[in-house]
């Protein structure tokens, strides 16, 4: 079998066991990239040399870490020492962080090899990859399509075998549409289970950063090297998820979930998985959660409205794009001017709206409260089932191009908005394809059910295998 399709796990094992070499992997996957990245553009930075010459001290060196001499692939919002951090903007072409973010460093802790950094909707604004000011990623199933966002470069590299595994942050579903538009695996873990120090922020109180894998047992594998508790991030938790291991009784089918806008084909998906489900003994029950249709209003408001505050430290003057002008305020136009895309700009202005004098009530408070709504229908329909199945996303990949309202692209998340506004776990799965195009089931769970989600993940690929 060729390197670039060996698992995470099986690529570990071979190292270990000196079957192959860190080395041998890396310039597997590197030739790959060089094959196929002009069709993909998954990547934004690829650190072939850094790469190449950390695989060869690995070879040389003390085997160690869970991943030890494996490559990854990082979503360029993730800040990595020495190695270019653009997060698909203008405004931050050419920023060398001087530091790591903590995912990063617990991933080289861990003996992983970084290959390069992927493409993503400027500052993770998007659904599609399309809005990176680094060109569009298309999708390595139908290059004529998305490849899902704003964690598309990810994805894509994972499902086209260019990385065994990668890194996204998922704000309102940018693991899990990504990863079910190109059949991979993709978790949003529960909020505070893994740090956000060193991820270039857009909303903070619902950006995580989640790991992405051909299969569960390598997303569970990446997670355990990323979660924990961290001092620079006071919103980290310390859990003990294995003390939260339990079988599913019942899964619960949320009924707002599978109506007019599910497109047929993946609701054939979803249908022949619950059938599955049903016939290993797994019980399923309907269930309402009634405030899911003031997921999107209520997100496009809290979001922008941190977008706002977030973004206000690019002004040209302490890194990144600077255009110099005689006055500071001139400046920061220029500046702020040609490194922003329409898509930052429009999230800038209606959240600097939102939060104006005479406006915070009636916008974003009231969103605030909507948010405490959804948590509650969550909570409730906990209280009857173990978790959720519903689809990731009410389509397969659509063409690029084709999305050229900003509405039209937001809907695209409208199964991924509300468990993100509740901050807990949900994992996509990929189960077949629909007209020759990967579908993703998405697993919801409460608050650090992680261990359940994997585990009910795990039996949805046996059951779709069979």
């Amino acid at each position: 079998m060729e390197i670039t399709e060996l698992s995470l796990k099986q690529l570990r094992r071979g190292i270990t066991r000196k079957e192959i070499s860190a080395k041998e992997v890396v310039t597997a996957f590197l030739r790959r990239i060089d094959r196929l990245e002009s069709k993909l553009n998954a990547f934004i930075t690829v650190s072939a040399e850094e790469a190449l010459r950390e695989a060869k001290k690995f070879d040389q060196g003390k085997k160690r870490g869970k991943l030890g001499g494996v490559p990854i692939a990082i979503k360029d919002n993730i800040i990595t020492k020495g190695l270019q951090t653009t997060a698909g903007s203008m405004i931050l072409k050419g920023f060398i962080p001087p530091y790591n973010a903590t995912v990063t460093q617990k991933l080289l802790g861990e003996g992983a090899i970084i290959l390069g950094k992927t493409n993503m909707d400027e500052f993770a604004m998007g659904s599609s990859t399309e809005r990176s000011a680094f060109g569009p990623t298309h999708n390595p199933f139908d290059l004529s399509r998305v490849p899902g966002g704003s964690s598309g470069g990810s994805a894509a590299a994972v499902a086209a075998r260019l990385a065994p595994a990668a890194l996204g942050s998922d704000t309102g579903g940018s693991v899990r549409q990504p990863a079910a538009f190109c059949g991979i695996v993709g978790l949003r873990p529960t909020y505070g289970t893994v740090s956000r120090y060193g991820l270039i922020a857009m909303a903070s109180s619902l950006d995580q950063i989640g790991p992405m894998a051909r299969d569960v047992g390598d997303t569970r594998l990446l997670f355990e090297a990323i979660c924990g508790q961290d001092s620079f991030d006071a919103t980290t938790v310390a859990v003990n998820f294995q003390a939260r291991v339990k079988k599913p009784k019942v899964i619960g089918l949320p009924k707002e979930y599978f109506g007019p806008g599910l497109e047929r084909g993946v609701r054939q998906k979803i249908d022949e998985v619950v059938s599955s489900l049903e016939e290993v003994g797994v019980k399923v029950a309907s269930v309402s959660l009634p405030h899911t249709q003031y997921g999107i209003p209520a997100y496009y408001l809290i979001v922008p409205s941190e977008v706002s505050a977030n973004l206000a430290r690019y002004d040209g003057i302490r890194y990144g794009l600077s255009i110099r002008d005689k006055d500071l305020t001139s400046i920061y136009f220029k500046t702020r001017g040609r490194g922003f895309g329409p898509e930052v700009k429009r999230r800038i202005v209606l959240g600097t709206f939102a939060l104006s004098s005479g406006y915070f009530e009636a916008y974003y408070l009231k969103a605030a409260k909507v948010r405490t709504l959804i948590v509650q229908d969550f909570a409730k329909a906990f209280k009857k089932v173990d978790l959720l199945l519903t689809p990731t996303a009410p389509t397969v990949a659509f063409k690029i191009g084709e999305k050229e309202d900003p509405l039209s692209m937001y809907l695209a998340d409208i199964f991924t908005i509300p468990s993100s506004l509740a901050g807990i776990p949900a994992l996509n799965v990929p189960v077949g394809f629909g007209g020759g195009l990967p579908v993703g089931v998405q697993l919801i769970g409460p608050r650090f059910t992680e261990p359940l989600l994997f585990g009910v993940g795990e039996m949805i690929e046996q059951l779709v295998k069979r």
